[in-house]
């Protein structure tokens, strides 16, 4: 039990829906609030079968689809995942509307890549190689559906404080956008540091 919840944990927390709801500012003002659930239920069904498939398929992926190793990801997904946070760094919250565009299927451009990215899939994969299938797939929808509730009940309470106190709410925003972005950083300096000593392991 234990190893399923530090599972399940290890996917909310890259998940990290306090920092997802801040790059998703524009849509959160936008959009009213059961249409933002709906999109937010769409895009979990996206990336929960993304999640799924690779804690099932994860090695096999890369290693006969793609004939590559885990590592190389790990590496290439390190260098995506440091640029986004150096992007947030200098940027603030607006450049998640560059990387995400203007798309008019809104819940696939949440799914990728703000859920669907380099720390979730890796993690994903790791979910897959600790459990059995089943388990896995368990461990990595309740960590997605806890993402999602928890970003639905921030929504609330965006629109119920946003009246009174907008100019405040946008000094947050945009100050923790460019705070959390530090974590992005952090866990993209953590997989290239894996992905490498499992490239160097390999000699």
């Amino acid at each position: 039990m234990t190893d399923f919840l530090q599972s399940t944990g290890l996917l909310f927390v890259l998940l990290n829906p306090f920092l997802v709801i801040i790059y998703l500012v524009d849509v959160v003002q936008k959009l009213p609030r059961e249409q933002f659930r709906r999109v937010l239920f769409r895009a979990g069904i996206i990336a929960g079968g993304v999640f799924c498939g690779f804690a099932l398929l994860g090695d096999a992926i890369f290693s006969s689809l793609l004939q590559a190793d885990f590592a190389s990801f790990q590496i290439f997904g390190g260098i995506v995942f440091l640029l986004i946070g150096i992007q947030f760094v200098f940027q603030g919250p607006t450049a998640i509307t560059i990387l995400r565009g203007e798309s008019e299927h809104i819940a696939g451009a949440i799914a990728m890549p703000v859920l669907i990215g380099p720390g979730t899939i890796s993690a994903s994969v790791v979910i897959g190689q600790r459990h059995e299938p089943l388990l896995a797939c368990v461990a990595v929808l309740l960590a997605v559906v806890a993402s999602l509730f928890t970003m639905a009940v921030l929504k609330s309470l965006h629109d119920l404080v946003r009246p009174h106190r907008e100019r405040l709410i946008q000094r947050y925003i945009e100050v923790a956008g460019r705070i959390t972005a530090l974590f992005v950083g952090t866990v993209a300096i953590d997989m290239l540091m894996q992905g490498l000593r499992s490239w160097w392991d390999k000699f």
